[in-house]
């Protein structure tokens, strides 16, 4: 009798559990499905039902609007060059500096994880970063959009706390093997490290692709702007016409495109990429970040 009792107790909740996950999962998802659905569906049923589930008046005027700006392919071409490139040299750049940190027998090490610590909470100001990209030679090159996002501090306090979690051992017998360094990064740390790179990956990947402050400030030519100041640069420009024609879109035909209408077909067109990568790193994401964030 008790043990049923215990059984009916562990099932109501599991069940309990699951339908708050559920709604979580709805929670979280909805803001989504409006986007997508506001997205290919017309103005006019935008206005009476802004909070849709479902496209309604399905239209793709909204799509050919952002897709036939001149902008958007130099701005997508830039974005792209721009996460490759930086994702391969923050993944590099930070392997090497976490792997450096990890080993207690590095001379300062607790001298230089306190002026990593340091860069996490000062910052040398907008104007000093300027003037150093520009003293550089970088302003106006795709170089300062890659370069400065290359190494943060939280990423290589994960990929450190991860690297000290691996068995010591494994590392005391390839040395005793006649293993160096960088034998022992690349063929034993680095492959047991798939999880906390796949996250670090996706974090710099996102940064990359999310990027648009750099590129107002250290960007010049339209042409090298990024896709997100390409996207901000078209609904300005929606919303100067909608402005000069005195906002008079909702008498118009249904079909008819809106700055706000815009504002969501660009959310879905730069997350698409984001959405298709994501998917194929799940797995190693909550991992890498409970196993980097807790050891150490």
């Amino acid at each position: 009798m008790v043990k049923k009792k215990r059984v009916t107790k562990t099932r109501a909740g599991r069940l309990v559990i699951t339908l708050i996950i559920l709604l979580v999962n709805v929670i979280m998802l909805y803001p989504i499905i409006n986007v997508v659905s506001v997205s290919f569906s017309s103005y006019g049923e935008y206005l009476k039902n802004p909070g849709m589930v479902l496209p309604s008046d399905f239209s793709l005027e909204t799509y050919r609007q952002v897709l036939k700006y001149p902008l958007l392919g130099s701005g997508y071409l830039t974005t792209i060059i721009v996460t490759v490139v930086g994702t391969f040299f923050g993944i590099c750049l930070t392997i090497l500096t976490a792997y450096s940190l990890s080993k207690k027998e590095l001379a300062g090490r607790k001298v230089i994880m306190g002026f990593v610590l340091f860069t996490m909470f000062f910052n040398g100001g907008m104007v000093p970063n300027f003037l150093l990209i520009r003293e550089l030679g970088l302003y106006d090159s795709l170089w300062a959009l890659i370069l400065p996002a290359c190494l943060t501090a939280y990423n290589v306090i994960l990929m450190r706390n991860f690297f000290q979690s691996l068995p010591q051992s494994l590392f005391e017998a390839a040395e005793i093997d006649g293993a160096n360094e960088p034998t022992i990064l690349f063929r034993i740390a680095i492959p047991l490290s798939k999880p906390i790179i796949a996250t670090i990956l996706l974090f710099v990947a996102v940064g990359y692709w999310n990027g648009y402050m750099n590129g107002v400030i250290y960007i010049k030519s339209q042409q090298k702007w990024p896709l997100q100041l390409v996207l901000r640069e078209l609904i300005m420009s929606a919303t100067s016409l909608s402005q000069m024609a005195q906002g008079n879109l909702a008498e118009g035909a249904a079909s008819a495109v809106s700055p706000v209408m815009l504002q969501y077909a660009a959310i879905v067109v730069a997350m698409i990429p984001i959405l298709c990568v994501y998917p194929f790193l799940q797995k190693y994401f909550a991992k890498g970040v409970m196993i980097g964030a807790v050891k150490g």
